[in-house]
């Protein structure tokens, strides 16, 4: 079991301090991760930047190397489109913290991506710390626990909501400064370019089927029920399975599981 950082050994203000002084240095991210673990346990940290629709841009990691083609490499290839936590985001991009099944569709945990991203990488469960920057962008803290440790409880969630004012300030004069950094370095702003990932996504299978069906398509992918999905777009649960068989018998599939392969397939072309 991962447990949060013994304060009998160190104060919540003494890691607090060691996380300020490293403000504006390569070693901030660690110490802010102490400094969160004195609120929450949790073995592996996946950071990323999210600025709208845009790719993630990949900021830290502490995952192993046998592991990274799978956690690393897939989320950033396009599987983040399936992510919850994203998909949470880019409905509501804010500052908060949550639990994976706290924001996950109703048949998340049977989908496709759940048993190939999360069984593949042995992980247990996932929270997420999202901190808001200047400029629009967001932080995405995706903490995890492996195999064998609990899941993140509501008391974990609501103690790391305690520190989140304290570790959303001190991500914010960072990242601020390491902003400023790189425009004293290179003062012409990079290219907008369009998200040839995401535009791949919303044309999944648009040459073999409806509007409707690939839409529908996209939210099973995400770990929609057909009642959920029905909920959403208004139509009955049975039209959802009518819409579901007429898709499949077009891309000549039998299960979710082709279906998620084929859609990896079509994001890795677009990259």
């Amino acid at each position: 079991m991962t447990t949060p950082i013994a304060l009998d050994t160190q104060s919540r203000e003494e890691v607090l301090a060691q996380a300020i002084a490293a403000i504006g240095t390569a070693d901030f991210v660690a110490r802010a991760l102490d400094y969160l673990r004195t609120a929450i346990g949790f073995r592996g940290c996946f950071l990323t930047r999210l600025n709208g629709r845009r790719p993630p841009e990949h900021i830290y990691d502490n995952v192993s190397a046998d592991r990274r083609t799978n956690v690393v490499d897939a989320w950033l290839d396009g599987a983040y489109r399936l992510d919850p936590f994203y998909v949470a985001y880019v409905e509501n991009p804010s500052c908060y913290a949550a639990r994976l099944r706290d924001v996950a569709p109703d048949r998340f945990p049977q989908s496709s991506y759940f048993s190939e991203y999360y069984g593949g990488i042995r992980l247990h469960d996932e929270a997420a710390v999202l901190v808001d920057l200047p400029g629009g962008s967001h932080l995405f803290y995706s903490i995890g626990r492996l195999i064998g440790e609990p899941r993140f409880s509501r008391r974990d969630i609501d103690a790391t909501r305690r520190v989140l004012p304290v570790f959303a300030a001190i991500n914010r004069r960072h990242f601020a400064r390491a902003q400023i950094a790189s425009l004293v370095q290179d003062p012409t702003p990079p290219p907008i370019v369009p998200d040839d990932i995401d535009s791949a996504m919303d044309a999944f299978g648009s040459d073999l089927l409806t509007e409707r069906e690939s839409q529908i398509a996209i939210l099973i992918l995400k770990g929609h029920s057909s009642k959920s999905i029905a909920q959403r777009i208004g139509v009955s649960p049975g039209t959802v399975k009518i819409h579901r068989r007429n898709f499949y018998r077009k891309l000549n599939i039998s299960s979710q599981s082709e279906l998620f392969s084929m859609f990896l397939a079509t994001l890795t072309r677009a990259a």
